[in-house]
């Protein structure tokens, strides 16, 4: 019996060790499960990305880019690709606030990150979502978008009707031309 306490010092630091490198935020998340859901409340990690993308290759997990989306840069915007889907999570330092599964988007319904006006008037903070493409035009109407709640953390589904966009919130490749 006195060996168990000797055994357990020199077991236990092992499974410390392992959570402080497991811990990505994506060990929950399964292909065919609620996957935003899985995400929310998870802590990030800082290691490279290609590392955590290496860690997951059973998720097809890819980053696709970012944004910051505070003045403080704590609050940020992260698109992931997971099990061939692309999701938008908000991130509050490393900790996933929110998320969602994005819109395919294309060059006729481009990706979106940026400013918009409701009936012509400044709709204030920040908009993500797909747009319409209509050719030369400065500012398209919004197809499917959300506003970021800074206060809350949190993406809030905007009605599209009477809601344009600037064409220079456009992040996809095509830019939407």
């Amino acid at each position: 019996m006195k060996m168990f306490p000797a055994t357990l010092m020199l077991i236990l630091p092992l499974f410390c060790v392992s959570d402080v490198y497991a811990g990505d935020g994506f060990e929950s998340v399964r292909c065919g499960s609620d996957i935003a859901k899985a995400l929310i409340g998870r802590k990030t990690s800082n290691e490279p990305v290609v590392a955590i993308e290496a860690r997951h290759k059973d998720l097809q997990l890819k980053d696709l880019g970012a944004e910051i989306i505070s003045d403080d840069e704590r609050l940020n915007l992260i698109f992931w690709r997971i099990c061939g889907e692309e999701y938008a999570v908000l991130e509050d330092g490393n900790i996933v606030k929110d998320a969602l599964k994005f819109p395919k988007h294309s060059k006729d319904l481009p990706e979106f990150v940026g400013s918009c006006q409701l009936n012509g008037k400044d709709l204030p903070g920040v908009v993500v979502g797909v747009l319409k493409n209509e050719e030369g035009a400065a500012t398209l109407p919004a197809a499917k978008v959300w506003k970021i709640d800074q206060k809350q953390k949190k993406f809030v589904e905007l009605p599209t009707e009477g809601l344009r966009c600037s064409r220079d919130g456009i992040s996809t490749e095509d830019a939407g031309h």
